[in-house]
């Protein structure tokens, strides 16, 4: 899955310096992000971020979460040098080089083994069908006990909450009718069906993170 042009209300990631790419919105949630991930971190073992973005996230969850080794990913070039600019900067061990995965494709979870998975911001912006091969993938790469943990804007029983995520859901399906906000209902529901016990938390600007564990309550 390429990057697929979106319209100009998506969260946007701006040219900073060298390599870097700065997204105004990861600074904005990093400190809530941070807090949950915090409580859903295991004591020790490897974490794997998917569609890491500008690397902003990844690099704070590390240095937050020491224990843990990082793994970030992406599918644009772009994003792949930003985080590595973001890495490199922050010089943390437990903060591996990204690498290249498209984690709407079906089969990566077969190959991985991972004991926390993250996903900020990505639903909303695929396909219906991409946002379940995501969600089933990543339940096949958590090691028993593990956790998958996702973060954005989601419909709640079919409604959406402001007006502002209307306008914005309404510019992203009409780039795809199947791009969009999802139903909260509908994604924990993909998830349960995967084996997963399931979370709702509520977050800060009207959004929701979702937990999975598997095995565990």
């Amino acid at each position: 899955m390429a990057r697929r042009t979106l319209p100009a209300t998506a969260s946007v990631a701006h040219p900073l310096e060298a390599d870097k790419l700065y997204a105004p919105a990861a600074d904005r949630n990093a400190d809530a992000l941070v807090s949950l991930l915090m409580d859903a971190a295991p004591g020790s073992g490897t974490a794997l971020e998917l569609a890491s973005g500008t690397g902003q996230h990844i690099v704070a969850f590390a240095r937050a979460m020491p224990q843990l080794t990082w793994q970030p990913t992406e599918v644009a070039q772009d994003r792949l040098s930003s985080i590595s600019a973001y890495a490199s900067g922050a010089e943390l061990a437990n903060l591996k080089a990204p690498h290249m995965l498209n984690a709407t494709q079906p089969g990566w979870g077969e190959a991985r083994s991972v004991d926390l998975i993250v996903l900020i911001n990505l639903l909303h912006l695929i396909r219906t069908d991409e946002a379940r091969t995501v969600i089933t993938e990543a339940t096949h790469a958590l090691k028993p006990k593990g956790c998958f943990v996702l973060y954005g804007p989601f419909m709640r029983d079919g409604a959406l909450t402001s007006e502002g995520d209307s306008r914005f859901h309404a510019s992203l399906t009409a780039s795809g009718p199947m791009i969009g906000y999802k139903d909260v209902g509908i994604v924990t529901g993909w998830m349960r069906a995967e084996g997963l016990t399931v979370k709702i938390h509520e977050m800060p600007a009207n959004n929701l993170a979702i937990s999975g564990r598997v095995g565990s309550s």
